[in-house]
């Protein structure tokens, strides 16, 4: 995927391919590579059924908030990044299986940029294969950075849906925009449990952030959830909330787990009177909201 920016330019586009595999397969590795003016590359599965070779815009984000209309495989904010999956474990795909590469794209320099992104996958043999892989995305929205100033938020706690009691999470990757310092996560048996840290990276940088693999697996216990916080320093005259563009933040993690639940997004705000959260799909407030 390639596509020119013009300077000082903003946006996301997509492009839909065939995988071309004409019998199902089990993918254990995901090799996604990106240059100098992508902000982030995010590979599903598709349910679509023409392809759309040439680069469209699209909404950042908008599928992985919407597990209904788009699964994503991996998302990459580095400018290489290879995903292993643990032994027995691979993204398992249907024959003919269309895939989407989403990417975000800003261009701050004074020419125009030729952006590219590519995603290379690796499959494993059928016979290797145990378990089914997928992708949890977990965050909170309350967003709100006074101009010049630092701000924290958090930790938030984030029971987790109970058919993914047993799970076994083997990879995390903390995410923020521009001002984002650090995030951090832990897994914790109840809201009043204590934590065991499973993501804590010394020198945390929000544009090449580090995916923490975990081996051996993190497992779930029946109501256990995910304590997270971020931290930002706003050096800019503005107030900073919550959004999509490069421009505003983001309070997010996502997670690599098996066996497959398929895959989820969950939220906490406190913008409702005592705190509301919510997974997607399997709630009926999923529809009014995505």
């Amino acid at each position: 995927m390639t596509v020119t920016v013009p300077s000082g330019t903003e946006n996301t586009q997509c492009v839909v391919k065939r995988l071309g595999n004409d019998t199902p397969i089990k993918v254990h590795q995901i090799h996604n590579v990106l240059p100098q003016g992508s902000h982030h590359l995010i590979v599903y599965r598709t349910d679509d059924t023409e392809e759309q070779p040439e680069p469209f815009e699209c909404q950042p984000f908008a599928d992985t908030l919407d597990p209904s209309k788009g699964s994503p495989l991996m998302v990459t904010q580095k400018h290489d990044e290879t995903l292993t999956l643990p032994d027995g474990v691979g993204f398992a795909l249907d024959a003919g299986v269309m895939i989407r590469l989403e990417m975000h794209y800003i261009n701050p320099t004074g020419a125009p940029l030729d952006v590219s992104a590519t995603s290379t996958f690796v499959t494993m043999p059928e016979e290797e294969f145990q378990h089914a892989a997928d992708f949890l995305f977990v965050g909170n929205p309350d967003i709100s950075i006074e101009p010049n100033s630092t701000f924290t938020l958090g930790p938030t706690f984030l029971p987790m849906p109970s058919d993914l009691a047993g799970s076994k999470f083997f990879a995390v990757t903390g995410h923020t925009h521009q001002f984002g310092t650090n995030v951090t996560v832990a897994v914790a048996d109840s809201e009043a449990g204590a934590d065991t840290t499973i993501y804590d990276v010394p020198n945390w940088q929000w544009d090449e952030p580090a995916t923490v693999v975990l081996d051996p697996p993190i497992e779930l216990a029946a109501g256990a959830g995910f304590r997270f916080t971020c931290e930002w320093n706003n050096t800019s005259p503005n107030t900073v909330g919550f959004g999509e563009s490069a421009n505003d933040e983001m309070c997010f993690f996502w997670a690599y787990y098996y066996p497959s639940k398929g895959a989820r997004v969950c939220a906490h705000t406190d913008q409702v009177p005592g705190g509301f959260d919510l997974c997607c799909p399997g709630n009926p407030l999923c529809d009014q909201i995505f």
